[in-house]
């Protein structure tokens, strides 16, 4: 039995919306999606593994959809996430391994807009030019700000929320410009989702602030 024996259940018509075929990995892609947001939002370690069965899910229909930067953009995400995995149960330091919620410095706000801006020019003229997309900018643009983002969610940097944000504002309409219908509602499930996560780690970025206050009284 060949890989593509294994995988062709995955690709089939699972129902019908919008006049439009929804197969397994869509919907595998949506539960998976769903459930690893949550999960960052509360900040329980077991959105690295969810997000990686998510990443394989979409690297499928992504892959199908001509949307290539995103297809790509999940074999970066699965590194990412084990970077993430170790970072959140070993960066915090001695006495400390749990990873705290922290504001983005300065010169990290200098060099991920660097990155980009060059990211998101590079990779425009690169899917212009060696494949057959017909969204080469947006492709690339929600590609650099979901690195972007996740990066800043690995060292759990509060402003990592707004670039997800960003992102799913841009790719609500471009999936949906797919016919990738659920995603795009799915990704309208994510953006809420940030806005709870966005709250949730203010909240816990101003704890350590309230305990220092707390002491010095």
């Amino acid at each position: 039995m060949s890989l593509a024996d294994i995988l062709d259940p995955l690709q089939q018509p699972l129902a019908t919306v919008l006049d439009t075929p929804v197969g397994w990995t869509e919907v595998l892609g949506f539960g998976s999606g769903a459930l690893c947001v949550w999960l960052v939002a509360r900040q329980h370690l077991a959105n690295w593994p969810i997000g990686i069965a998510n990443n394989l899910f979409f690297v499928l229909l992504f892959t199908q959809s001509g949307l290539y930067a995103d297809a790509g953009l999940q074999i970066v995400f699965i590194t990412l996430a084990a970077y993430g995995w170790w970072t959140w149960t070993h960066g915090g330091g001695p006495g400390s391994p749990d990873l705290p919620v922290r504001n983005t410095g300065r010169t990290e706000w200098i060099r991920l807009c660097a990155a980009g801006v060059l990211g998101t020019a590079g990779l425009t003229v690169l899917l212009d030019h060696a494949t057959d997309s017909t969204v080469p900018f947006w492709d690339a643009l929600t590609t650099t700000l979901s690195l972007a983002a996740t990066y800043g969610q690995c060292r759990k940097l509060v402003e990592s929320w707004w670039l997800w944000i960003a992102a799913d504002v841009v790719y609500i309409p471009l999936y949906a410009y797919k016919e990738l219908y659920l995603t795009s509602l799915l990704y309208a499930g994510f953006l809420a989702l940030c806005l709870v996560g966005l709250r949730n780690w203010k909240r816990d970025l101003c704890v350590p602030q309230r305990e220092l206050a707390e002491v010095a009284g």
